[in-house]
């Protein structure tokens, strides 16, 4: 069966489904790596990728949000001009009820009998104001990062702000 749309998962609904020892059959996450670029470098900007409201972000979200935003910015910066961080990891584990939906279906399935639903995937949970990714680039490159930090937005499921601070000097100052 194909994958639901994202506003199914999208608001947070009950506690947390996250003890995995006790699930069985949950899919890894798709997401690859969650630090990228120059690791070791100290860029003087940093632009964030902040929630507005909380969400759950399904973790191929996650993946399509940071191979759009990586690869942006390693088109236009190179590989050791950037550093780039995805903070939330995908530890809810979203249950789907799978209903058959053809003709004779009703013979094969229980409907609403034991309901609970089987593993179809992870969600990251996370809270209006928790930042989301983190971009660090050369003073000179602000325009860049607002812009990678644009389309990574574009491929999550709730509106999200951008900040923009200077780190000069160990001296932290907010930007536009």
């Amino acid at each position: 069966m194909p994958l639901r749309p994202a506003h199914c998962y999208r608001i947070l609904k009950g506690p947390a489904y996250t003890r995995k020892e006790y699930i069985h059959g949950v899919p890894q996450p798709k997401i690859v790596k969650f630090t990228m670029g120059n690791t070791k470098a100290d860029f003087p900007l940093t632009v964030q990728l902040v929630s507005k409201e909380p969400a759950q972000i399904r973790h191929n979200a996650l993946e399509a949000m940071r191979v759009i935003c990586s690869k942006y910015l390693s088109s236009r910066l190179g590989e050791n001009n950037f550093f780039f961080r995805i903070h939330p990891y995908p530890h809810h584990v979203l249950r789907e009820n799978k209903m058959m939906a053809f003709a004779g279906a009703d013979r094969l399935q229980d409907g609403m009998r034991l309901a609970f639903g089987d593993p179809v995937g992870t969600a990251a949970r996370v809270k209006a104001g928790d930042v989301i990714a983190t971009i660090k680039v050369p003073l000179d490159k602000l325009e860049v990062a607002k812009e990678a930090a644009r389309r990574a937005a574009s491929k999550l499921p709730m509106p999200c702000e951008i900040r923009v601070t200077v780190n000069v000097e160990g001296q932290v100052k907010q930007a536009l």
